[in-house]
């Protein structure tokens, strides 16, 4: 989401300064790529690129091909072939064994749905939203590009004429929308075959930091630079202040009963309890287990406190279920052996990654089977009769 958030403030800079620019979409992927479907880069015709397709082996060429289409003023769909290790284009002996297609997109300042600002509605939300961008894998063959955006309402914003393969996307669109997981189509009519890549954008994960210690501040920094929304709430003004936390932060400073209340809490909110004040931790600690959409809960410090902390609950007649445990970490973070503050940040970050993404946050070496799901990239097929 930070990189969109990036792009998408470029692409106010060009507007206002006028300098015509030009969207790339990683919008499938067969095979081993560095980037997933879903990679944005904006590049204007100076040559400026904000965001990146790939590991940086396609920049250049698409540097070319953006250039193109923006002097063709049309849509344009590029195929990289990355098993071929003799091509020029991405660079010998690259490894990557993939296919790729990327579409560039001319953005036409003047329309008030253009991608861009579609694009921006999914950052100024957070709730899940599905984009739509359309191509063909007949390069000859009109590329419509990123029309579609869909809420959980199925409300639709569009730049593109009602087709006859429609109830067939919108029906998809469900489907994405219900998995949270993004998906291709090809919807087949006597004319032509239609392609879509249905984009599943979640919001960013949002970080509620219960304790505005020095060691939170390290933590509050390191979930702003993934681009997460971050809360800090504590019951000291001392600490919990914009002197402190800089930044996006959103600041909550109160009793453990009011700490709730200014909060949005969705099944994207991780909690981390941090105030080295256990009646704090404690009080506040009750309060979530009321919240099932809460999926992680982590508190600092051992399992010693941990377990002092079930064993007041149930003398308080809270006896935590088992799906209330599970949600529950402590102590909290992977096991990386880490000693200091950013060390431990990073473990706390990539355990509630891992539990957000539901993967169990090992080894990618001990995986069985391609790092990514090759399933997801399989178009399904539409037969459309007219």
């Amino acid at each position: 989401m930070r990189e969109l958030e990036a792009i998408l403030s470029a692409y106010d800079e060009m507007k206002a300064t006028g300098q015509p620019c030009v969207l790339a979409t990683l919008v499938h992927v067969e095979g081993s790529s560095y980037r997933q479907a879903g990679a944005r880069m904006l590049i204007n015709e100076s040559g400026q690129m904000v965001g990146s397709i790939s590991g940086g082996c396609l920049e250049g060429d698409a540097l070319k091909k953006a250039l193109f289409a923006l002097h063709q003023g049309q849509n344009k769909l590029v195929t990289y072939d990355t098993n071929d290790e003799d091509d020029a284009v991405v660079g010998a002996q690259l490894g990557c064994n993939g296919v790729v297609q990327v579409l560039f997109e001319p953005i036409r300042f003047e329309q008030t749905n253009n991608p861009l600002e579609l694009l921006r509605n999914v950052v100024e939300t957070r709730e899940t939203t599905v984009v739509v961008t359309l191509f063909n894998l007949e390069k000859n063959k009109t590329q419509h590009g990123t029309r579609l955006l869909f809420g959980p309402g199925m409300n639709t914003r569009r730049i593109l004429d009602e087709q006859e393969w429609m109830p067939a996307l919108k029906a998809d669109v469900g489907r994405v929308l219900a998995d949270k997981r993004s998906s291709f189509a090809a919807y087949q009519t006597d004319a032509t075959t239609q392609h879509a890549f249905i984009e599943c954008c979640l919001p960013p994960p949002q970080l509620v930091l219960v304790g505005a210690g020095n060691d939170a501040q390290v933590l509050a920094q390191m979930a702003n630079l993934l681009g997460w929304k971050v809360v800090v709430a504590d019951g000291r003004y001392t600490h919990a202040n914009n002197q402190r936390f800089t930044g996006s932060c959103q600041l909550i400073v109160g009793k453990p009963h009011k700490i709730l209340d200014g909060l949005n809490i969705d099944a994207r909110t991780a909690f981390v309890l941090m105030t080295h004040n256990y009646p704090y931790d404690l009080s506040v600690l009750k309060l979530l287990l009321l919240h099932p959409e809460i999926s992680y809960i982590g508190i600092l410090g051992p399992k010693k406190k941990y377990h002092r902390m079930l064993e007041e609950l149930r003398n308080d007649g809270l006896q935590p279920t088992t799906e209330q445990n599970a949600r529950m970490f402590a102590p909290m973070g992977l096991d990386v052996g880490a000693e200091n503050a950013a060390e431990i940040g990073l473990a706390v970050l990539a355990e509630i990654l891992a539990v957000l993404n539901q993967t169990r946050g090992g080894h990618l070496r001990e995986r069985n089977g391609p790092i990514h799901d090759k399933m997801k990239n399989e178009f399904k097929i539409n037969r459309i009769e007219t």
